[in-house]
């Protein structure tokens, strides 16, 4: 019996697709039958601007690479020509950039994915994308600390300008008297 050694640039992929599930966030899978390669291109664009990285693999090696990383469950959803969505950056941003192309492009389909270490499916994908951006919750916390901050800067103006009128209205009673 002999053994088979597999093939080098086999290897490699499974490596690089080990170290990309290992420095994401996240990682979405979709399915990609029946878009064009124009399509795909502008899929990666938004895509990118969320901090994330579409690519295509052979599910199998794909599969070896999530067995690698410790994502068995990505595994249900290596079917058929699929992609993988690498999120370094924005989970929530990714999550909303595909699925916008999926509902303008009936031909991509979002099958699930992981966040962390938590296995998600399409809805809790879809669920995902539907939370406020991180620009979005850090431009409401800003608001947050900024209204009490500003009602104590307005009490404050207040004091001595309120000072300078009682101050006023006491020396006008007092020339009034004499």
């Amino acid at each position: 019996m002999t053994t088979t050694n597999p093939q080098p640039d086999k290897v490699a992929i499974v490596e690089e697709i080990t170290g990309k599930l290992n420095d994401s966030v996240a990682v979405f899978v979709s399915e990609y039958r029946g878009m064009t390669v124009g399509e795909l291109a502008d899929l990666r664009t938004p895509l990118r601007d969320a901090g994330a990285e579409h690519k295509v693999y052979k599910n199998t090696l794909a599969r070896l690479a999530a067995n690698n990383a410790g994502y068995e469950s990505l595994a249900e959803h290596l079917l058929g020509p699929t992609a993988l969505t690498f999120v370094t950056g924005d989970s929530v941003a990714a999550a909303k950039a595909l699925t916008d192309k999926a509902k303008a492009n009936p031909n991509l389909v979002v099958k699930g994915g992981v966040l962390g270490e938590s296995p998600m499916s399409a809805d809790d994908v879809k669920a995902l994308a539907s939370l406020p951006s991180r620009e979005e919750l850090l431009a409401k916390f800003a608001g947050a600390l900024q209204a009490p901050l500003s009602r104590a800067a307005g009490l404050l103006a207040a004091l001595p300008r309120n000072f300078a009128y009682g101050l006023s209205a006491y020396i006008d009673q007092q020339e009034q008297a004499a």
